[in-house]
């Protein structure tokens, strides 16, 4: 990578080796790479890979067994486990696969209630109508989820998780339940957010059609890192 390009995580010889009746699985060994600020990262991988695994350490959603991830030059390993929620409310967003929209809410109240959540008290009208707008449901707003289609639903929880302005989106295979068309519109509007709000996007997906969406391509296999590329298919040394 370039020498001028900031890289907001770095991730430094991360294994995971989860305890069986059987023994151990080694879920992850020895992965290292960096992303850059600004820019969607794809973590590639058949199911079993450790995509999400990954993605949960980086998320500080769990911790590595050996390695660690480093975030703004701070080690996620230092922090306790107050401080890690800290990051995770105020630094990250989430997006994953079952959107999890509470139904009895409009897509407009579903993002403002995540603002109450990240404790946020000012301006959360007007900054849940530019999420809603930015991802292109400034019409939309005023409808429940079952009024709306899966890729819908998808994109309000794209703004759910981008309104209390996070550094970070952790997005894990957010387009696996949708049709080809409706996938490549969410990813369209998570690549959107890296250029029109400054946010890191990390993406998980097995979906081969979604590659050339990703400015850097981390592929997985086995628990291992096996290349990492940009998006024009150079590898990234």
């Amino acid at each position: 990578m370039s020498e001028n390009i900031k890289n907001v995580i770095e991730i430094r010889n991360v294994g995971r080796v989860f305890k069986t009746p059987g023994g151990e699985f080694t879920a992850l060994s020895d992965i290292n790479a960096q992303v850059p600020e600004s820019t969607l990262t794809i973590l590639k991988g058949h199911s079993g890979s450790g995509k999400t695994t990954l993605l949960n350490i980086i998320g500080a959603l769990d911790d590595p067994t050996s390695g660690e991830v480093i975030i703004d030059g701070k080690s996620l390993n230092d922090l306790s486990e107050r401080k890690k929620d800290d990051v995770r409310r105020t630094q990250m967003g989430f997006v994953f696969q079952s959107v999890s929209l509470i139904p009895s809410l409009t897509a407009y109240q579903n993002v403002e209630f995540s603002l109450r959540m990240a404790g946020i008290r000012k301006n959360r009208k007007k900054r849940a109508e530019e999420c809603l707008k930015t991802v292109g449901l400034g019409n939309r707003m005023n409808h429940y989820p079952a009024e709306m289609s899966g890729g819908e639903q998808q994109r309000v929880a794209i703004a759910r998780a981008m309104a209390h302005q996070p550094r970070i989106i952790l997005a894990d295979e957010p387009t696996a339940e949708l049709d080809s068309m409706m996938a490549a519109e969410v990813t369209r509007v998570l690549k959107e957010l890296t250029r029109k709000e400054g946010i890191t996007v990390i993406m998980t997906t097995h979906d081969v059609g979604l590659m050339d969406a990703g400015d850097y391509i981390i592929e997985l296999e086995g628990g291992r890192c096996i290349n990492i590329k940009s998006g024009q298919d150079s590898e990234i040394q």
